[in-house]
């Protein structure tokens, strides 16, 4: 009976013991990576555990997609967010694929109404920062901490950039502060829309304690270099975001809709950015960048800015970064599509119909790998309300449309009524990967 009593007694002991035990080896597995930015020979790196890190990376937000194997096949080593929504899942991935995550911070932005003189507005962030920091300062897969997303992102009525609140860096500053001080082994950054001389000298006055300034451009990337050095900044920087001709850089039609790139020139124009501004940037101070985006996002189109479609398809753009990661292109490479052609005319040619007649669009396409190609063709009506900042957009619905003949690379079609519209080409291999076009076009008598 003794005997019971004294195991009855001593399993809560064990148990304590093995949850202690547990609990001390799931912190040795959880122990901080030690990031640092170091100016070495010149030029500026990342540092990891004192190994010297560059940066492979592209732009997640994981409800966009988020196919992890792929930036793994890929050869890619970093990814960058702008929350911590799906902080979980995405540092779950990075231990299993070895990516280091630039972690992003969501920060109310003045775009959207936060009003940086709310004093109580300003607290309430500040309070879930310092808990987001607290809880995710120990994953050894931290690269470094985004703090807000181009939050010197404002317009005036008629479409121009004005200046923020001041009280914007205020606040940062006080968050970068925290961070320093709560975080020592992982640097602080805050990204700004553009290279705007202006907008960093104010927000360097005000928090001038950052470790990295981040910089999102597009079409810009190329001239990125020039860009930094004109602001006179000596600080480290990333480009957070890069990509295609963002839809404010590219022609109009005469009804004032954004003009896509197709997927072929869209995919040598990302390539020829890279080489040019990040992989020839000789300041020194270029830390690397991050590929917008490794998913699908509706933003003036379903097809602009994401490196996949809809259904999971690969775009040509993600064999140029595979070139570009691990020295040679994947075994099977995407569909290339050159051109369109909607009633014998380009985009740019401001394309009319009339309703209820009968009009042919033509894709120029080609397979790398010689497989047989699948052509999809739809029409879309013109978005309604156009998102600022890269926020939320509503995807237009299909129309249905009297099909005369679809031969592929060719579609003969009956005009819909009066309206706005968009004919999209998909061009398929059937093996995961896809290219693709649209011509925006009006309907009117």
């Amino acid at each position: 009976m003794k005997r019971i009593v004294v195991l009855y007694l001593l399993i809560p002991l064990f148990l304590f013991c093995y949850n202690l035990t547990a609990q001390k080896k799931q912190d040795v597995l959880k122990k901080p990576s030690k990031i640092e930015v170091k100016k070495i020979d010149g030029q500026y790196n990342f540092f990891v555990n004192g190994e010297k890190f560059e940066i492979r990376g592209v732009g997640i937000n994981y409800a966009d997609g988020h196919d992890f194997e792929a930036l793994h096949k890929a050869g890619g080593n970093a990814f960058r967010t702008w929350t911590v929504k799906n902080a979980e899942e995405e540092l779950a991935a990075a231990e299993k694929y070895g990516f280091m995550v630039a972690m992003g911070i969501s920060i109310g932005k003045e775009l959207y109404g936060f009003d940086y003189n709310d004093k109580r507005a300003v607290a309430k962030q500040f309070k879930k920062v310092k808990a987001i920091i607290k809880k995710y300062k120990n994953h050894p897969n931290v690269l470094c901490w985004v703090v807000g997303n181009e939050l010197n992102l404002l317009f005036n009525k008629n479409g121009t950039l004005r200046p923020v609140n001041p009280k914007v860096y205020d606040a940062m500053a006080d968050i970068v502060d925290f961070i320093h001080k709560e975080d020592p082994n992982h640097p602080v950054t805050i990204t700004f829309a553009g290279v705007i001389k202006e907008h960093l000298k104010g927000a360097m006055e005000r928090c001038p304690q950052i470790d990295i300034v981040s910089v999102q451009v597009y079409g810009d990337l190329e001239n990125v270099e020039e860009r930094m050095k004109n602001t006179g900044i000596q600080k480290p920087y990333m480009v957070t975001e890069f990509g295609p001709m963002g839809f404010w850089e590219m022609p109009k039609t005469e009804w004032n809709r954004e003009i896509e790139e197709t997927s072929g020139p869209k995919a040598d124009g990302i390539l020829y950015r890279i080489q040019k501004g990040l992989k020839n940037n000789n300041s020194g101070k270029c830390l690397g960048g991050f590929a917008f985006e490794w998913g699908q996002k509706q933003e003036r189109t379903p097809t602009w800015y994401g490196m996949f479609h809809k259904d999971g398809s690969q775009t040509e753009t993600i064999d140029n970064l595979t070139k570009l990661w691990t020295g040679k292109y994947p075994e099977n490479r995407a569909p290339r599509v050159d051109s369109l052609l909607l009633n014998g005319k380009k985009a740019t040619d401001n394309v009319y119909l009339k309703p209820n007649q009968k009009y042919t669009a033509k894709v120029f396409a080609s397979e790398p790998d010689n497989d047989t190609l699948v052509y999809k063709w739809i029409i879309l009506k013109e978005v309604v309300t156009r998102s600022q900042g890269g926020e939320k957009e509503l995807e237009p619905p299909y129309i249905n449309i009297e099909v005369i003949s679809d031969q592929g690379d060719k579609f003969t079609f009956i005009a819909p009524k009066e309206g706005e519209y968009r004919i999209f080409a998909y061009v398929y291999d059937n093996k995961g990967k896809a290219g693709g076009g649209n011509i925006p076009f009006m309907v009117k008598k």
